[in-house]
């Protein structure tokens, strides 16, 4: 497309006040982030000064402004997202105007590569998603522009063969409709990212746009028609990032996790993306990528050096993110419900194993904050996304020295001023369940969005539910993220793990094995508390210990099918594509939209 010197002119005018619009956004959430922050601080040390300031007082604030930034932008994400929700027509256009310049699906001309990632998992889920969204793809008459690879980087001899023959069988199946490539890999070099980076040596070229999906991930052909249509039409635009929520589950934990879920991502998403705009997220999955940017800019190269941290990165998609944007291409996100799905970890165990791998993943950042060229906005987003880690250690950190110091003193008053302290707790939660009160408000404000989620008070009682879950769920994973750090400097560290998605009982045995760090450290505070000051017991058991000492009945229960079953028939967790199932998740046959079907019919 040429233009007249007039029209380059308009349109560099055009692109130079959006610029600045964005400046302007940025420096105004950065001002209240950071206003926010010296706030909880005053406020945390007037609390601290009951009895003058000392240095355990120091220590505990000290910790504390360790945790604050998170709370801070949390806070203001969510805040902002929801004045967008509520008072403007089209809250993700109005953050990302390239959503609404697209092109219909009969005018997309481009191929697109659609690419599933697996490793060392039963076929079977894997299948059921893509034979759906290939039929889908099928009947909206686009199946000449797509083509399927699923890339395997199986290790286990059984489940190579299984993966082998099933997808041999799909290809056959599909066989001159819409074409699908199987490839295995025998070493994992450089999991994901490296997976990625071998079909795009392999197949790249062949392609201008590429799909990328998990093995848990499920988008439909409406979905992936209109990404793809935002990307072609927008030739800046190297990554759109789809939001992606969880599919229905009759996991009694994945029911409750996905549920919190659903209440915080969609105004923190919008929220983030008023002030990052074109420095967006992406988050490995559920997204479209311009092929030949992404090909020639975003190697992630090899950490150089010996230790747990170098090597090949393991959390891959926020740093191909930052190197796109310092490409010159738009990283934006799409912030719509319905764009695709993922299954959670059904049980407490596999989400922890899975967070641990984030984890170690995220703190792999730390070699690249400082890499040339990168935006500053991109260079906040990854150390941003290192804090979400390296807080943990700093709340862990405030319960330990906050219970010795309170053990030591005569009475609680001397150690926290009664009104500043409770004043500050008022803060931390509201900050802490921002992203979730804004969107139980935006639900409960609109007759037709209550009814999705099963009615008000089934809603309510759901909210109930999923905030008791959240409180005692964080701790557990406090424990689980300082334990993982303090083990770096010992070589303890993990790989690229399958991850076992089928619902499961977990033996209180196996739970003990797994959480005996957490329980113990929960019931030592809360016994010496209980001896010396009882007065605070239900303090640090709401923000702390109460998880803790728990844990492992809270990972045996949410783990039993009984459990999720009972919450699924009573509409806890319930999510709106349970109450009205869109037409594309029917072909996935889920137990969960079966169990809420059955239930709605009696």
């Amino acid at each position: 497309m040429t233009h007249t010197l007039d029209e380059r002119a308009a349109l560099s005018s055009a692109q130079s006040h959006a610029d600045r619009q964005v400046l302007v956004r940025r420096l105004i959430f950065a001002a209240l982030a950071a206003a926010s922050i010296v706030l909880l601080l005053v406020l945390a040390g007037l609390a601290l000064s009951a009895g003058g300031f000392d240095l355990v007082d120091l220590v505990l604030l000290l910790l504390f402004a360790a945790t604050t930034p998170w709370l801070a932008i949390g806070f203001w994400n969510a805040a902002i997202g929801f004045v967008i929700m509520r008072f403007t027509r089209d809250p993700s256009t109005y953050v990302g105007p390239q959503a609404g310049r697209t092109i219909p699906p009969s005018a997309i001309a481009a191929s697109t590569a659609i690419l599933m990632c697996v490793r060392n998992e039963s076929p079977d889920r894997m299948i059921r998603n893509l034979g759906a969204m290939m039929a889908d793809i099928e009947a909206a008459g686009c199946a000449d522009r797509f083509h399927v690879y699923v890339l395997s980087d199986t290790s286990l001899p059984d489940i190579a063969s299984a993966e082998a023959a099933a997808f041999a069988d799909l290809a056959r199946q599909w066989a001159g409709r819409l074409p699908l490539t199987y490839r295995r890999r025998e070493v994992n070099t450089g999991y994901k990212a490296g997976n990625i980076r071998d079909f795009l040596e392999r197949w790249g070229d062949d392609h201008e746009f590429m799909v990328t999906l998990d093995a848990d991930s499920y988008m439909t052909a409406s979905a992936i028609l209109r990404m793809v249509g935002i990307v072609q039409a927008n030739p800046k635009l190297g990554i759109l990032q789809g939001l992606v929520v969880g599919l229905p589950s009759t996991s009694a934990f994945a029911r409750i996790f996905q549920f919190g879920m659903r209440l915080g991502m969609r105004s923190w998403t919008i929220g983030s993306a008023w002030w990052q705009a074109d420095c967006g997220p992406y988050w490995g999955h559920n997204a479209v990528i311009r092929v030949a940017p992404f090909k020639q800019h975003c190697a992630i190269p090899v950490v150089p050096g010996k230790g747990i941290l170098r090597g090949h990165v393991l959390s891959h998609d926020q740093i191909e993110a930052a190197m796109m944007r310092r490409a010159g291409y738009d990283v934006r996100v799409l912030a719509e419900e319905n764009l695709g799905w993922e299954e959670n970890p059904p049980t407490l165990i596999e989400f922890i194993r899975r967070d641990r791998r984030w984890c170690q993943g995220t703190l792999q950042y730390v070699f690249f904050v400082g890499m040339p060229g990168l935006p500053i906005t991109s260079r906040f987003q990854l150390l941003f996304a290192m804090l979400m880690f390296t807080g943990s250690p700093a709340w862990i950190g405030l319960l330990i020295v906050s219970t010795a110091a309170l053990a030591a003193a005569p009475s609680t008053a001397a150690l926290i001023d009664a009104d500043y302290g409770a004043a500050l707790l008022a803060v931390i939660l509201v900050t802490w369940f921002a992203p979730k009160i804004a969107t139980v408000v935006d639900v409960l404000s609109r007759p037709a969005l209550r009814h999705v989620f099963g009615g008000t008070t089934r809603f309510l009682a759901s909210v109930a539910v999923e905030t008791a879950f959240f409180l005692l769920l964080s701790p557990i994973m406090w424990v689980g993220h300082t334990l993982l750090l303090a083990g770096l400097p010992f070589g303890r560290a993990i790989g690229w793990i399958g991850q076992v998605r089928d619902d499961h009982a977990i033996a209180w045995s196996m739970a003990l094995r797994q959480l005996w760090p957490q329980t113990f450290l929960g019931a030592a505070c809360l016994a010496v508390l209980g001896v010396t000051q009882p007065v605070a017991l239900p303090y640090v058991f709401v923000l702390w210990a109460g998880g803790l000492v728990l844990s492992v009945p809270i990972c045996v229960a949410t783990a039993r099918p009984s459990v999720g079953f009972a919450l699924t028939r009573l509409g806890i967790g319930r999510l709106p594509e349970e109450t009205d199932p869109p037409p594309a998740l029917a072909h996935l046959q889920l137990p969960a939209l079966k169990a809420v079907q059955s239930t709605i019919a009696d």
